[in-house]
């Protein structure tokens, strides 16, 4: 609980100090824990180390008005400003861009030259999924 960790988020409760950021995770908070997860772990960038994702960074239980009321000075800017990759995990539901949130922060990545990657599904749950939509054509075509 961040409150009874001096009102911190996780990230900082584990790494007080902080740690550099390698790839800002952005999301637009619709996708499942195992969606994100999933995709994330599939699609990071090999050199890739450190990642700053909201969820964790950002005090959730609090509030976090007096950090985000000058966007380009948010903890979010900041986080994506030191990284050299930008990770945009798509969801079932929603564009990820249907958040203001994930477009300024897209609009950042650009402004500030950064590598922009889509995460993906892996390439075996695609396949299965493909697979799937041919079944029934197939089964009446036998």
């Amino acid at each position: 609980q961040p409150r009874q960790a001096g009102r911190m988020s996780w990230a900082l409760m584990l790494h007080p100090h902080g740690l550099a950021c390698d790839v800002f995770v952005t999301h637009a908070w619709q996708e499942g824990i195992f969606e994100f997860i999933e995709k994330v772990i599939y699609s990071c960038p090999r050199h890739a180390k450190h990642f700053w994702c909201c969820m964790l960074a950002n005090p959730q239980n609090l509030n976090i008005a007096n950090l985000i009321t000058s966007p380009k000075d948010s903890p979010f800017a900041i986080a994506l400003r030191q990284s050299s990759t930008v990770l945009v995990v798509p969801n079932s539901k929603c564009s990820v861009y249907a958040r203001l949130w994930c477009a300024y922060e897209a609009y950042l990545a650009y402004e500030n030259d950064k590598v922009i990657m889509t995460a993906q599904t892996p390439c075996w749950q695609r396949q299965i999924c493909q697979a799937l939509l041919f079944l029934p054509s197939a089964i009446v075509g036998c």
